[in-house]
């Protein structure tokens, strides 16, 4: 087979997926503005550059299929790209986000509409910014559900928790990488589950019953492992991909790379949850 024709049918391919997208697809709006806000965590309140107030930031939720159109606005000093951890961009590479590579960073007062098409995937990914050390705070869940009236391929859970795991950093992540990159150390933060409590997240649980967690490492330098004690965990998904369902005890999270999981979890009636 001629290397003209392998073009052409993976054109067809990629043409076919995204035919199929638009069909029962709807299209969903969201709005990002980029500003300073006063966040606390670890008994430590400073300014820092956040999506809407939040740290971290909101929660975008389509469906597979579905058109994302996203307005970021930028009303901070600093420049902005925003990028779409793992999503798959046929035909609309511009939206990607890095900048200086697919656009040019959005400046302070401009905006800039993300325009994309979910195709051929469904689960877990992120949301973060993608220029300098902003994604240190600027990040935030992008979830992916099957299509309307497509079931998951596994029991439905009794209950989605996205839980989102990220640094914080008591001085500006900014000056802090500048110091590292003279003086030859590594920043030093301190890993905390960025979720919308104070310091700490509390899950209430019924035992017997099955939970999905939707685990994302937003950290920029830590790989992480998440376990529960006395409990086994399902994978069912990764990279918004379903798998083969297999157990583990423990799972190591790694950073900046779409390997996000999704996870069932029943809890053991017989051990205690802490």
């Amino acid at each position: 087979m001629s290397f003209g024709v392998l073009v052409l049918l993976l054109a067809l391919c990629i043409f076919s997926e995204i035919a199929l997208a638009q069909d029962g697809g709807i299209t969903r709006h969201y709005k990002f503005n980029i500003q300073m806000a006063k966040v606390t965590r670890l008994c430590h309140t400073k300014s820092m550059v956040t999506v809407n107030g939040k740290f971290p930031g909101p929660r975008i939720v389509a469906r597979e299929g579905d058109r994302l159109l996203i307005e970021v606005v930028n009303n901070v000093p600093n420049n902005i790209s925003i990028h779409w951890h793992g999503i798959r961009q046929l035909r609309s590479g511009w939206a990607d986000g890095p900048a200086y590579i697919t656009q040019c960073p959005i400046q302070t007062g401009q905006s800039y509409v993300y325009n994309y098409t979910v195709v051929g995937q469904r689960g877990t990914l992120f949301w973060h910014a993608h220029i300098s050390w902003l994604r240190s705070t600027v990040y935030g869940p992008l979830i992916i559900l099957p299509k309307k009236g497509v079931p998951y391929p596994f029991a439905k859970p009794y209950k989605e928790v996205p839980m989102i795991f990220g640094e914080w950093y008591n001085g500006d992540p900014e000056a802090i990488i500048n110091q590292a990159m003279q003086t030859g150390g590594r920043m030093s933060p301190m890993p905390i589950p960025s979720m919308d409590f104070p310091d700490t997240f509390k899950l209430k649980v019924k035992p017997g019953k099955t939970y999905l967690l939707r685990l994302i490492n937003a950290a920029l330098n830590e790989d992480l492992f998440f376990s529960i004690a006395n409990h086994s965990l399902t994978v069912v998904e990764a990279d918004a991909i379903y798998v083969k369902p297999f157990q583990s005890d423990t799972v190591l999270l790694t950073l900046d790379r779409p390997q996000i999981f999704s996870w069932r979890l029943s809890p053991n009636p017989q051990a205690p949850i802490s």
